[in-house]
């Protein structure tokens, strides 16, 4: 009697079990159908990003309405290149810094909040241009603030802003280029008794091959890159920032970063000794709002359910995987590319 108890109560139990979890996944394509229908909706374009309220020059978070003007905050925060902060990423909040409950041009000016040690030269340059190319279309100004270290890709997408300000412990500068680097094994293969053959069509199209000796002159066509990648960022920061003389900076100041103090008597800066609140501060100041009536804004990735569901995500493939976490410095992804990146 007691053994058919049991067994009843395992059998309900188990019965009730499955229902939930049957509900449950019935719920799923129900909740996919309906986003689908959403987002394909013609009224509005798809969103990427959801906006969301920052604490404003008192450090209050507050809801205003939807007339508003808007003081949006974009993060420089950590190797420009890497996860979201590529140009196109940043291109995509520029857009829809205009839409949605941000069109009807809310967004008055931009704060950037820098603290980055630079990234590839492909997308700092995207960046910049794209920050330049936004004041011009729509007349709104920009400024920055640095927070520890803006230095190479960091300062080139700092140069777009109208003032940068930082705080007392911020470092600033590193204006260099680095390249891929190259290895030769060839005194290694010589020593083990290996050869090797590769075929190659294209002048020079085997120039730097770690498998042999390289010639003399083999990295004039890398270096005449490095040159003038280099040349470009001086000119785009000599040509932002009046101040910075460009003789010296190329002369005395190269690739090295100063404290904060220093970097402004350089002119890599406007001033030192400034908090976030302080700096936005001097940017509504510059935009004419002496009140309250403001908004401040970020915008951050709504994608979570893409990544929820992502065949990565070990929720679903029933994998853990352990890795080794290097630097972002020396992330697989910046590696064959041209650096404007500060390396300590």
């Amino acid at each position: 009697m007691r053994d058919s108890l049991w067994y009843t109560a395992m059998r309900s139990l188990v019965i009730c079990l499955f229902s939930v979890v049957g509900i449950c996944l019935g719920f799923i394509p129900i909740f996919l159908l309906l986003a689908g229908l959403i987002s394909t909706s013609e009224s509005e374009p798809t969103m990427k990003y959801d906006v969301e309220i920052v604490p404003n020059a008192e450090g209050v978070r507050k809801r205003m309405s939807k007339d508003a003007p808007v003081v949006l905050t974009l993060k420089i925060d950590g190797v420009i290149g890497l996860n979201d902060l590529t140009q196109q990423k940043f291109r995509e909040m520029l857009i829809e810094s205009r839409e949605g409950t941000l069109k009807n041009n809310r967004v008055k000016a931009i704060l950037l909040m820098i603290e980055t040690p630079g990234g590839t030269v492909v997308d700092a340059d995207g960046i910049y241009h794209a920050l330049k190319s936004y004041k011009e279309t729509y007349h709104v100004p920009v400024y920055a603030f640095v927070d520890g270290l803006c230095a190479s890709g960091g300062m080139y997408v700092a140069a777009a802003a109208d003032k940068i300000y930082a705080s007392d412990v911020s470092l600033v500068g590193s204006v260099g280029v680095l390249s891929p680097s190259f290895l030769n094994f060839s005194q290694l293969i010589d020593k083990i008794g290996v050869q090797a053959l590769t075929l190659t069509a294209g002048k020079g199209k085997d120039e730097l091959n770690p498998l042999r000796p390289w010639k003399p002159g083999e990295q004039d066509n890398l270096q005449n890159i490095i040159n003038y990648y280099y040349n470009e960022f001086v000119n785009i920061l000599t040509s932002n920032r009046k101040e910075l003389n460009k003789e010296k900076l190329v002369e005395e100041y190269g690739a090295h970063i100063f404290p904060a103090a220093k970097a402004a008597e350089f002119g890599f800066i406007d001033a030192t000794g400034y908090s976030r609140n302080q700096a936005l501060k001097l940017l509504l100041k510059q935009i004419g709002i002496e009140d309250d009536y403001y908004q401040v804004v970020e915008l951050s990735s709504n994608n979570w359910l893409s990544s929820l569901f992502s065949t990565q995500s070990a929720l679903f493939n029933g994998k853990v995987q352990h890795e080794l976490k290097l630097p972002a410095e020396m992330d697989s992804a910046l590696q064959g590319k041209f650096l404007y990146l500060y390396r300590d």
